[in-house]
């Protein structure tokens, strides 16, 4: 049983941190809203009042949150995690954040006396209650060979890709073909539908086809009806979307899809749906087609 803090408990978090629990492991969390973690503290979780306290009470401290802002906001300052950290303790951050905002982290906690790795997932929620997500791990490979174990207990596959900053690089990488898929699957069901084929029989062509990738195959099927529980929203998406365009005007690499794909999504939330999930591009597209989504 290993001594686990876990710093961001929302709907991806609060779920690995349950895995956690299951596996065996003591897990002291902390989320901004604790009522949101309150069904964790009931299977057993203790509670932290800040990510320092957190840090204090666990050997390698979790942390999942929505952006570079946010990581900054619980590893900084008199209550950050870094302020609770003391040597030989390693900090996985599982959160998708500018890559030069995880390096200057990281190097703070090995100031601290500390180890951090990048450690963002792929894959949704449906994958990681199947036990098949992946994590990619930039770090020190020695850091990485010691925390290996439990990131298996969170998902299967687990991948080192290099030094700090590195997985989110990839992971940042892997998250803007997410988009451009699901504006591409919608076309194909609109023009598949508009020429008279039922909505539900496209998307079962297509969802077992040759362009029916992971992610198709478990999104798809939401322009039938998006999920009570959004997944992963327009705005979150347009984040990753963003810092895919930031990285690719330093490295000149051209993104012309990426760019296209980030104007639907800003249409998107300027059409109200900033809040649902990026699969509703569909409900947008499919406005502008004259079909009712």
């Amino acid at each position: 049983m290993a001594k686990l803090g876990y710093i961001g408990l929302g709907a991806m978090g609060g779920r690995m941190a349950a895995r956690l629990l299951a596996k065996g492991h003591s897990v002291t969390g902390f989320n901004r809203t604790q009522s949101k973690a309150q069904w964790l503290v009931d299977q057993g979780m203790l509670w932290g009042e800040s990510p320092r306290e957190v840090a204090r009470a666990a050997d390698t401290i979790f942390v999942m949150v929505t952006d570079s802002a946010a990581l900054e906001a619980v590893a900084l300052g008199p209550d950050g995690f870094i302020a609770g950290l003391t040597p030989g303790r390693t900090v996985i951050d599982m959160s998708t954040v500018s890559p030069a905002v995880s390096r200057a982290i990281a190097a703070r906690v090995k100031a601290a006396g500390g180890d951090m790795v990048d450690a963002p997932v792929s894959g949704s929620i449906a994958t990681l209650e199947q036990g098949k997500l992946s994590m990619m791990v930039g770090g020190d490979a020695a850091t990485f060979a010691r925390v290996k174990p439990l990131l298996e207990d969170v998902g299967p596959k687990v991948t080192h890709v290099g030094g700090n900053g590195l997985a989110v690089s990839m992971k940042i990488a892997v998250n803007l073909s997410l988009a451009v898929q699901m504006l591409a699957f919608s076309e194909g069901v609109l023009l598949a539908e508009k020429s008279g084929i039922p909505r539900k029989t496209a998307v079962e062509v297509l969802t077992h086809s040759v362009v029916a990738s992971p992610m198709v195959q478990y999104r798809g099927p939401f322009v039938l009806g998006l999920p009570d529980e959004v997944w992963f929203s327009m705005s979150m998406m347009q984040k990753d979307m963003s810092l895919a365009l930031e990285m690719g005007r330093d490295l000149s690499v051209p993104l012309p899809t990426t760019s296209v794909t980030n104007e639907w999504l800003t249409a998107a939330r300027g059409a109200g749906l900033a809040d649902k999930d990026f699969a509703a591009l569909f409900h947008l597209l499919a406005q502008l087609s004259g079909v009712s989504a």
